[in-house]
């Protein structure tokens, strides 16, 4: 066993995948919390706020994803990550600079460019990693990069806004980006492909191959979809709740970014975790596992947020979201998990693109927008409580998440590649 296959070096990658993944979480969700100083000095309206949030950054991120995951699976995996980087914070580092919501959004399309070769590459990598077994939980410790880096861009994002202002913000996120590019280019190498697989499903397959395959099994349609509705909620909420506690419960920027981080920190660490590690248990016998558990966290979630959104005082409302934050989150593992197991190695980065697609095309340029815009048609009648009821709407998305992964799991035991 040489050193790219021992298990102390699988950790370390797996380490540096989600200091990776934090980083493009900082990036992409720092926005959320300098929304409330970006649209009083740009005079902006919720919907463009929305658009800045979702639109702009979901526009090429879903566009470039499929052929730079055909890129993936071919050469590279590691560099086509570090050139993912290394744009990525440059153009975080240019939204500090900018005068206007035009170029505030070209800008932030530029960050969506290159996270597009961010996160399918790793999903292949870990797989190739981590055998079969163990791949739910991986992708699980993965997906840690989501809470960690919107906890630490909520946390220092909001304390750079209010010790210099939010473009400083920007620029500082940005370039320790860029110091980390070097480091993962230098101390991550790709492993061989599918090595804990089938050698059929190792050879390669061209691009009509795979889109071929996966248009042919609903599963995939039904945890593309069902992740994408439930991602509209999330994306929508962690973009939004902090404009909405300082809006509905009068909280100064100082108060959201310390006690809103440690909610999405706390909460979806525990969900993810908890998400990887029930499903890697459950699918042995019940392959269906990678969609009801999903199912039923976001089935659980839903009157959880609909009480801290309605709660009378903001310490109510926090102890609330800590439950749901965590539901919500535990979706990652098993769809994620499913996703790679429905195709062969020689498939994954493009299959997890094509998820990708799917997934942020809907949640992430639906989500953000969507809450905007309600908000900005309901101002006339509810005032600062707009975004409330805003809230309060979407949470439909959660329903319609739901009907879908109940109805694909009765096709996964039929769609997944046998071990």
């Amino acid at each position: 066993m040489n050193d790219t296959e021992g298990r102390g070096y699988r950790r370390y990658v797996l380490f540096m995948l989600i200091v990776v993944y934090t980083i493009n979480f900082i990036d992409r969700q720092i926005i959320g919390i300098l929304a409330p100083a970006i649209k009083r000095d740009l005079s902006l309206s919720d919907t463009q706020l929305g658009l800045l949030g979702g639109l702009a950054f979901a526009l090429f991120y879903t566009g470039l994803g499929i052929p730079i995951a055909r890129l993936a699976d071919r050469f590279s995996r590691v560099w086509i990550m570090t050139i993912a980087m290394g744009v990525w914070s440059l153009f975080t580092a240019l939204c500090g600079t900018i005068g206007s919501f035009t170029q505030l959004f070209l800008a932030r399309v530029g960050v969506g460019v290159g996270e597009a070769g961010g996160v399918a590459p790793a999903y292949a990598l870990i797989s190739d990693y981590f055998p079969r077994a163990e791949r739910a939980r991986a992708l699980a410790v993965y997906s840690f990069g989501i809470p960690i880096g919107g906890a630490l861009g909520v946390l220092f994002g909001g304390l750079i806004a209010m010790s210099i202002d939010w473009r400083a913000a920007f620029v500082i996120v940005g370039a320790a980006g860029l110091v980390l590019v070097p480091v993962l280019k230098l101390t991550v190498r790709d492993p061989e492909r599918g090595r804990f697989d089938p050698p059929a499903t190792t050879t390669n397959a061209s691009l009509r191959e795979t889109l071929v395959l996966l248009a042919s099994k609903p599963s995939f349609w039904g945890l593309s979809l069902g992740a994408s509705s439930a991602a509209a909620l999330s994306y929508g909420l962690a973009f939004w709740l902090p404009s909405f506690l300082m809006r509905s419960f009068k909280l100064s920027l100082f108060e959201v970014s310390i006690s809103y981080s440690a909610l999405l920190f706390f909460g979806g660490c525990t969900g993810i975790w908890f998400g990887g590690w029930i499903t890697d248990k459950l699918v042995g016998k019940h392959p269906s596992a990678y969609a009801l558990v999903p199912a039923a966290a976001f089935l659980l979630s839903i009157p959880f947020y609909a009480a801290a959104v309605l709660a009378p005082t903001a310490t109510i409302a926090f102890m609330l979201c800590l439950i749901p934050q965590a539901l919500g989150l535990m979706w990652l593992g098993p769809i994620i998990s499913g996703i790679q197991h429905l195709v062969g190695a020689n498939m994954r980065a493009t299959a997890s693109a094509a998820f990708l697609f799917v997934n942020n095309l809907i949640g992430l340029g639906l989500g953000t927008a969507f809450f905007g815009i309600v908000s900005d048609a309901l101002t006339k009648r509810f005032g600062a409580d707009a975004l409330r009821y805003a809230i309060l709407s979407g949470l439909i998305f959660y329903v319609i998440s739901a009907a879908i992964l109940l109805m694909t799991a009765r096709r996964l035991k039929k769609d997944l590649i046998a071990a």
